[in-house]
């Protein structure tokens, strides 16, 4: 063993201690983080081809046939030839950090050079981007895998919504079935084939639910990563506006859009914060950030973060499930065990109903705006305008596969603004100010830390029945731009995950990390779905 390999083994083996431990019947496909596959690497039990395989067999036996989770839109052809390049290199002695080798999927709305982006509509199938989203080539860069491009619900699900309307005939015209898309089809939820994996990246959700890959991106608008996390039961996060670059991920509303990464474990989401943060010219939000990123965000990752924490408990979100309410009694009395003291708080009623017409306008609006620039960099024979894709989607010459979607698309055509007029202004400029002023008001007023809630009040919704979202603070993070972190708390009677959002201020990523893996080593309460059960040959 060289100096570099002796170096590069003892790195790993430092890392692990900060990664959770092994289950007691050894280290599982499941269960490792990439500091475990990182250790394995280094004694040379693993190799990132034998890695990939076993998560493509998972994605053969589970994805289209078995219980059908149907979260692969497209499969990277190219992945065990990039696996085996990336071995040898690991071979020669150069190791580009701890993703060199490691397998992720993509929500179907980060462009890749090399694979379609298609934002999961059928009128962009095919459509390949000229380069990479900012954050893919940063991951590519740091020797990670692209397995997969996976399903989302349809332009983000709020491009082309019915979303703010309290009519009864228009919400039913429109509403999409959870979890689907016309590019993809219908995703389900791998703890419950008849429920949906939310949206919008319920793709990304259920795959990495699944385990079809080591960790995923998603992108959130209003709680398109928290969601899906939550319906799936894993760990999410939606950062700090600026804090991850949007270049090359299809908008839906840039005011409120952020990528985000969604895993298995605190660990891999720490892990992929240190590769993907950064400031790009071509996304002038991230100017936010010079100066804010954390050299190593694993660092935070320490049992005792709780301790002497004060943390706010979000009542307003309670009391809609009882199922969900048991295990957050129980999450709440974890974290006092842990040290922390909990303040309840409530928000203003006033904020609280005017939450979702704002985020209902802005999105609308520039949706309608922000696609049409978007779609103006894709290849001829694609759309090239919001008003293209909305008469294409209803022209019955083009076969489109939702007429739920074609009827939204429409219905946001006639309500979005344009983005001079002064309703949308005064929606972005002064709604969004007094969340944020409201929250900012809120946690200064309790000397609080951080705020806990409920991240979906109710479980995973049937798939077509109606949403479990309702009465979520989801979107308080998007319009205060503020992190919010997922972690799975535990399951309901019927077997359904629940989990607990820390949210709090701005490029405060690296105390919620602390916190959530506190919480998470405490009560290792993620499952593995029962309808995606192990594999022969899955103990590393």
């Amino acid at each position: 063993m060289n100096r570099l390999h002796r170096f590069l083994f003892a790195a790993a083996l430092a890392a692990t201690c900060a990664a959770p431990l092994a289950r007691a019947n050894g280290l599982t496909l499941e269960t490792a983080t990439i500091a475990d596959l990182n250790a394995a690497f280094a004694k040379g039990t693993l190799t990132s081809e034998k890695l990939t395989e076993l998560y493509l067999k998972r994605i053969a036996a589970y994805d289209k046939q078995g219980p059908t989770i149907n979260s692969v839109i497209t499969l990277n052809p190219k992945a065990l030839e990039l696996a085996r390049a990336l071995d040898a290199e690991r071979k020669a002695g150069k190791v580009r950090g701890p993703l060199h080798g490691i397998p992720v999927v993509l929500k179907d709305n980060f462009d890749t050079f090399d694979m379609p982006t298609t934002g999961g509509s059928q009128l962009l199938e095919g459509s390949i981007p000229p380069d990479d989203a900012f954050v893919v080539k940063k991951l590519r860069d740091a020797g990670a895998i692209i397995l997969a491009k996976v399903n989302l619900s349809e332009w983000a699900g709020g491009g082309g919504s019915v979303s703010g309307t309290r009519d009864p005939e228009i919400l039913a015209k429109g509403r999409v079935p959870n979890g689907s898309s016309t590019a993809g089809g219908q995703t389900r939820n791998p703890h419950d084939l008849e429920r949906g994996p939310a949206g919008s990246s319920g793709g990304t959700g259920a795959a990495i639910a699944a385990v079809f890959a080591q960790f995923g991106l998603g992108s959130d608008t209003g709680g398109s990563v928290r969601g899906p996390s939550a319906a799936n039961g894993i760990v999410g996060l939606k950062p700090t506006l600026g804090l991850l670059s949007r270049d090359g991920i299809i908008p839906l509303a840039l005011t409120f859009d952020t990528g985000g990464p969604m895993a298995r474990s605190v660990y891999d989401i720490a892990v992929s914060l240190n590769v993907m943060s950064g400031v790009d010219r071509a996304d002038p939000a991230t100017k936010a950030s010079a100066g804010k990123i954390a050299k190593d965000y694993t660092t935070f990752l320490k049992t005792g973060a709780l301790k002497g924490a004060r943390i706010g408990v979000a009542r307003d979100f309670f009391g809609q499930d009882a199922g969900t309410d048991a295990v957050m009694t129980e999450a709440l009395a974890t974290l006092t065990k842990l040290g922390a003291t909990l303040v309840d708080v409530r928000y203003p009623e006033y904020m609280l109903q005017a939450r979702q017409p704002i985020s209902s306008l802005v999105m609308a609006s520039e949706f309608k705006a922000q696609i049409t620039d978007y779609l103006k960099t894709t290849k001829p024979g694609f759309p090239k305008s919001f008003d293209e894709i909305v008469k294409l989607s209803n022209d019955p010459k083009t076969g489109y596969r939702s007429p739920e979607k074609a009827f939204a698309l429409e219905y946001t055509a006639s309500v979005a603004l344009d983005l001079d007029d002064p309703i949308f202004l005064a929606a972005r400029d002064q709604g969004l100010a007094l969340t944020k002023a409201v929250v900012n008001g809120v946690m200064a007023k309790h000397k609080l830390d951080a705020i806990v809630y409920p991240t979906s009040p109710r479980p995973a919704s049937p798939i077509d029945g109606p949403r479990s979202t309702g009465g979520s603070a989801t979107s308080i993070a998007n319009q205060t731009g503020f992190p919010d972190l997922i972690v799975p708390a535990g399951m309901t009677p019927d077997g359904l995950p629940v989990t607990i959002s820390f949210f709090g201020p701005a490029f405060s990523e690296g105390k919620l990390l602390g916190y959530g893996y506190d919480f998470e080593q405490a009560t290792l309460a993620r499952r593995l779905p029962k309808h995606t059960p192990a594999l022969l040959g899955e103990t590393l």
